[in-house]
């Protein structure tokens, strides 16, 4: 899981450093380069024809539902984070924390952390506590992400058992699910370490180190709190944040007539998308190369699947970003009005009561 950059409470017309306004431009066009020169790639090198031949036949009927397909994810993303960080929260700022946390998780790797530090800076700016505040985001990440892992090891169940999808060896099925349910039963465990001490004099690494591991328990145990509480705002934006998202990718082989398995499109989504926490801007290269490995050993057509995944990045870059900085212009200029964040007594997020061991 990782750690989140450190977020001082500044002026808000100061960003958190690595998120200033020209540094996110740089990137954003970094990343842009990136795709444009992996476009390239494929458009000239031999021995793609095939590829060019297709990206050539693409239907944009499916190209506009796999767009579509994208926004219905990424609203899902702002659907869960209003119940998850302040349920006071209006709709409207809930908009633009998290489409800016989308758009800079378009540009920057790290599996959205550097998205979190955002949204970490500007609850912060109403006076909310940023212990608080961190361990809310690591809550968010650990109800998003557990959603991946919980379908690979439901679906990589089914598999194995050949109730569902291609015959594939084990290694590929049994494997994944096996490995999700242990990462899954880890995480569930991590509160039962409990947070630690911090001893008075211990050095600044040290204490860097305490935080961080009280932030990680205290948010995995308030994450089970918020799951079990069976918020309907949660539970849709978490399961649909990850299903329109998969949908977009399923929608792209359909844009090139290609009827690859839904159980193949999920399964290699998950196992792909660790290409994502390279440290590429982006992920360039790290995603694509990672989903497109992994669809093509799960049995996916080799040439579809590299047109299909490119169209795909190219959606996951521009929707959260366009979205994304337009809210984030938004935002900056809500909080240099001192406009709420979140409606409660005190500008704090309200109390959670949880218990000692979940």
């Amino acid at each position: 899981m990782p750690s989140l950059p450190r977020v001082e409470a500044s002026p808000a017309a100061t960003l958190p450093e690595g998120l200033e306004l020209r540094k996110l431009a740089r990137r954003a066009l970094q990343v842009a380069l990136l795709i444009g020169v992996f476009v390239l790639v494929v458009l000239l090198a031999p021995g793609l024809g095939d590829v060019r031949r297709y990206l050539g036949d693409a239907n944009p009927w499916w190209v506009a539902i796999a767009v579509l397909f994208e926004l219905l994810s990424c609203l899902s993303y702002v659907v869960m984070f209003k119940p998850v960080f302040c349920s006071e929260m209006s709709w409207r700022m809930s908009s633009r924390i998290g489409w800016s946390e989308l758009g800079v998780g378009a540009i920057v790797p790290a599996s959205g952390a550097a998205g979190l530090a955002l949204g970490a800076w500007a609850l912060t700016q109403a006076g909310m506590s940023l212990e608080r505040v961190a361990r809310r985001s690591v809550a968010f990440f650990t109800i998003k992400s557990s959603v991946n892992f919980v379908a690979v090891a439901v679906l990589g169940t089914v598999m194995a058992l050949g109730l569902v999808g291609p015959d594939l060896s084990l290694w590929l099925t049994a494997l994944p699910a096996a490995m999700s349910m242990a990462t899954i039963a880890l995480v569930l465990a991590l509160p039962r370490i409990g947070p630690g001490e911090i001893p008075d004099d211990a050095g600044r690494l040290r204490r860097w180190v305490g935080h961080a591991r009280r932030s990680v328990i205290h948010g995995v145990r308030e994450a089970i709190v918020i799951v079990r509480q069976r918020d309907v705002l949660v539970l849709v934006g978490a399961i649909g944040y990850w299903a329109w998202d998969n949908a977009v990718l399923w929608a792209t082989f359909h844009a090139f007539g290609a009827h690859v398995d839904l159980s193949v499109v999920l399964m290699g989504y998950l196992i792909g998308q660790m290409g994502g926490l390279l440290p590429i801007p982006g992920g360039v290269g790290g995603i694509d190369g990672g989903l497109i490995g992994t669809l093509i050993v799960f049995g996916a057509p080799a040439a579809v699947t590299v047109a299909a995944v490119l169209v795909y990045r190219v959606i996951l870059f521009w929707i959260p970003l366009l979205g994304g900085g337009v809210e984030f212009v938004s935002l900056t200029r809500a909080l240099k009005r001192g406009e709420q964040v979140c409606r409660v007594p005190g500008g704090d997020l309200p109390v959670v009561r949880v218990p000692r061991r979940v």
